[in-house]
């Protein structure tokens, strides 16, 4: 008789699995999760696509993920090291039945995780949640598969330049790139060969230990030495990427960073022109100023759920040809498959950029507004959702304008506050934007006072 398995709690999370290695993730668990997913699906045949980040964990457990898949009788084509993006190439290349990635993403180096797709579409929400009641029912089943290699790493490098138009690019681009000694590295140091101009890749060894900086390009001191080489050898654009090579930071040639919802405002200019009317999907995080742009631009602006998952399926539903998150998740199906690639959205960057119109040159043109960056605040993977239920009973009795997608945000005259739970860490999220200084501190100073009703700060 099987034995049952039981994942811990914390790493079944909205839109993947995460975990702490050795404390609340194990190798045992990529190899049950290997034999429940292959089990899930009917029929005889059933090709199972796996890749990996630079982890130092993560070569174990993409070994137990193979031998759990191959176990319960999977095809499993391991397409080996590299960035998530080419996973979601792969599984729509080999239009296979389903895909995991192993990767911690931008999270701290013990951490570690899996990405899943069911054919080509993201495997999350409920899905997730299942994969722990099937562990304990011991609902699995064995019968050999198979196991090959398929390094498709040239594949993809040629599928990114296909899909951009290389001869838009400015002949003399001066680039800066930096993965972050993540997983994209050596897709990155392979690519710079076919792009015009000049072109310098920092920390492109790919080393799971991150000994230049943490791979995540939301949190400025990570952009440091990137904006320090822009700025001293006089280059264009400096771009950057987390761990796994879906998420982008851009700094522009005066140095400054451009955030996640800035980028997909550039990028909404040129795709609005060729399919006007359409929907432009941002995460609830996004600044309001985005939203407006959007619809300037003759665009649909659609707010939705923060997380990877969710936005692809969205942008699925509604046939939107770019999306785009605060965090650097940025979306396109307009000339490519519709999936998160960091390495893509960066090519759509260089595009734009050309003598007579630089990134400090669009920067300008953006109304002033004033925000806060992403606000962490520990809490307990167990009590956070529930204050977000609590806060916003508390929020309707007061009559409050509470947009409720994905969390509260607070809308008023002068700005907004947000409050929602991480669905990857132990904490709540909180950002605030206003139309002046004075408006950002009164936004502030109402956030704090609802947090401490439930003994919350920001420190």
């Amino acid at each position: 008789m099987l034995e049952a398995h039981e994942f811990n709690k914390s790493i079944l999370r909205a839109y993947d699995i995460r975990g702490v290695v050795g404390q609340t993730l194990y190798n045992i668990d990529a190899e049950r999760l290997g034999n429940i997913f292959a089990s899930s699906f009917k029929g005889v045949t059933k090709t199972i696509i796996v890749c990996r980040d630079g982890r130092l964990s993560s070569a174990d457990l993409v070994n137990s993920l193979k031998k759990g898949l191959f176990e319960s009788g999977a095809d499993v084509i391991d397409i080996g090291l590299g960035p998530s993006p080419m996973l979601y190439y792969a599984a729509n290349h080999f239009k296979s039945d389903g895909a995991i990635m192993v990767t911690g993403s931008h999270n701290p180096a013990d951490h570690n995780g899996f990405k899943i797709m069911k054919g080509t579409v993201p495997f999350f929400g409920k899905d997730i949640l299942d994969i722990g009641v099937r562990g304990l029912k011991r609902d699995w089943n064995y019968s050999q598969g198979s196991l090959q290699d398929n390094y498709i790493e040239d594949d993809y490098i040629q599928t990114l330049l296909k899909s951009t138009k290389i001869n838009n690019l400015k002949k003399n681009l001066k680039v800066v790139w930096d993965p972050g000694n993540g997983a994209a590295g050596e897709i990155i140091k392979k690519l710079i060969n076919f792009l015009p101009g000049k072109h310098i890749i920092i920390n492109e060894k790919i080393d799971g230990s991150f000994p230049s900086h943490h791979p995540d390009p939301t949190d400025p001191k990570n952009l440091e030495e990137i904006i320090s080489i822009v700025k001293s050898k006089n280059f264009d654009v400096g771009v950057a990427f987390d761990g796994d090579g879906d998420r982008l930071g851009v700094v522009s040639g005066s140095g400054t960073i451009i955030w996640g919802d800035q980028i997909v405002a550039l990028l909404s200019q040129e795709v609005l022109k060729d399919k006007p009317n359409s929907p432009i999907i941002a995460d609830v995080k996004a600044s309001q100023s985005l939203f407006n742009e959007i619809k300037r631009l003759g665009g649909i602006p659609v707010m939705w759920k923060t997380g990877h998952s969710f936005i692809k399926s969205k942008m699925k539903e509604i046939s939107a040809p770019l999306a785009g998150e605060m965090s650097g998740h940025i979306f396109f199906s307009d000339r490519y498959y519709g999936y998160d690639d960091g390495i893509y959205a960066a090519l759509r960057v260089l595009e734009l950029i050309n003598d007579n119109y630089t990134l400090d040159d669009f920067l300008k043109n953006l109304p002033k507004t004033f925000s806060t960056q992403e606000i962490k605040i520990s809490c307990s993977d167990e009590t956070k959702f529930n204050i977000i239920s609590e806060l916003s009973k508390l929020l309707d009795k007061e009559g409050l304008n509470v947009n409720k997608i994905d969390g509260l945000r607070v809308q008023k005259k002068s700005g907004w506050w947000l409050l929602r739970a991480s669905n990857t860490q132990a904490v709540l999220v909180a950002r605030i934007e206003a139309d002046c200084e004075d408006s950002l501190k009164e936004l502030q100073e109402e956030l704090i006072y609802y947090l401490n009703k439930f003994d919350l700060s920001f420190s």
